[in-house]
């Protein structure tokens, strides 16, 4: 296959982002800043001519996480371009290669966030380059977060603050080039039990912990099942909300009576699940099986959740993007930062190179044959936005 014509300029930024390690965990023995990758973004834009500012973002771990926002012209209207700086941790002896230095094989670039979704800034910068020569009628802005694949706090953050604003904004997330209209929302849970330990030989010493959850885990399932029959939506190709029973950890020795254990889960929501009114429907869930048991229950947010996002009636972005595409609006169960950047009024989609398939799992790649495609598309769509608006 004929290597893009647009990877002489690309590759060097993308072997650097690849090299910059920004995992975002809610394990803080792993959890690191995004600074290193925000700053040399920064440094790349205002080389080219983009007004760089940063935001710092909170966060429960002490590294620093940052977001830029970095704009080329003013006035109001323009589109965003937006992605996330960070990555999820990786299984490094799984890979083939080194996570952390970008490799290419089989018409594939293969790195650690090469799709999710590091990828997708040095493709935007190629898609610009050409257009920076000319009269920007209105701005385009480039805008790199911090922890979406924890917490959305980055994205969170600039949504409070108001900022940035624009007409449009496309959320560059791997879709494969084709336009998503619509996806789940997520919420993540901690229920956290606290029993009394003893001596095993005698169960009547303590309140088993790990029992009890063993209780909580039947109600969940229970919840589960009813969820999916109270919410239905026949346009996702899961069409049901999810629950997912993902992480348990509990006591400290097997001939000791278990005295606390943690449960960790996820909810896929659809459209119509309030996330504050589930929370709670969950609390009263739990206590109605803990509190018999004489069991201390604590249903702890992992973060506050991200709703659901749909595209707005006749938008003329995911008109264009369908009609440059040749693919018609998609519906996705993951989630993005869209609803966030919806929320400050911008006619928003998500769109992006790679697919989903590779994120978040060892010898994570993007293929050749998305560059150019990319490249090509957001060209045009910026060249709408700012520059024949």
């Amino acid at each position: 296959m004929k290597p893009p014509r647009h990877l002489p300029g690309l590759l060097p930024s993308l072997r650097e982002m690849i090299a910059l390690a920004s995992v975002s965990s809610t394990d803080s023995r792993i959890d690191m800043s995004n600074a290193p990758v925000v700053h040399f973004l920064a440094e790349q834009l205002q080389a080219l001519g983009f007004a760089c500012e940063l935001v710092p973002s909170p966060s429960n771990t002490g590294n620093d996480k940052l977001n830029l926002i970095a704009t080329r012209g003013s006035g109001p209207g323009g589109i965003v371009l937006a992605g996330h700086t960070d990555t999820v941790p990786c299984d490094e002896p799984l890979w083939n290669s080194d996570p952390l230095r970008l490799s290419e094989r089989d018409n594939k670039l293969y790195g650690l966030g090469v799709t999710d979704m590091k990828g997708f800034f040095p493709i935007a910068i190629e898609a610009v380059r050409p257009l920076l020569d000319k009269e920007f009628k209105e701005p385009l802005i480039i805008l790199a977060t911090a922890d979406e694949e924890t917490s959305m706090q980055g994205a969170r953050t600039l949504a409070e603050l108001g900022r940035p604003r624009a007409r449009s904004a496309i959320i560059g997330e791997p879709t494969g080039l084709r336009p998503i209209r619509s996806h789940k929302g997520i919420m993540m849970e901690s229920v956290r039990l606290l029993g009394s330990s003893g001596h095993s030989s005698d169960p009547s010493l303590g309140r088993n912990a790990l029992d009890a959850m063993h209780a909580v885990i039947a109600e969940l399932m229970r919840f589960r099942d009813q969820l999916r029959s109270r919410y239905q939506g026949g346009f996702f190709e899961i069409p049901h909300p999810t629950l997912n029973l993902g992480a348990i950890h509990g006591g400290d020795n097997p001939n000791r009576i278990c005295g606390h254990c943690e449960l960790q889960f996820d909810i896929r929501l659809m459209p119509g699940m309030e996330i504050e009114s589930l929370r709670e429907e969950i609390r009263q869930r739990i206590a109605a099986v803990t509190g018999p048991l004489e069991i201390k229950a604590e249903l702890v947010p992992l973060f506050p959740g991200t709703p659901a996002f749909f595209a707005k009636e006749q938008s003329t972005l995911l008109r264009a993007a369908e009609k440059l595409t040749g693919h018609a609006g998609a519906n996705v169960a993951f989630g993005t930062e869209a609803p966030f950047l919806q929320q400050l009024g911008m006619d928003t989609i998500v769109l992006g190179p790679g697919s989903i398939d590779q994120a978040h799992q060892p010898d994570e790649y993007l293929a050749l044959d998305m560059i150019d495609p990319c490249v090509k598309l957001l060209r045009e769509l910026v060249g709408r936005h700012c520059l024949r608006a």
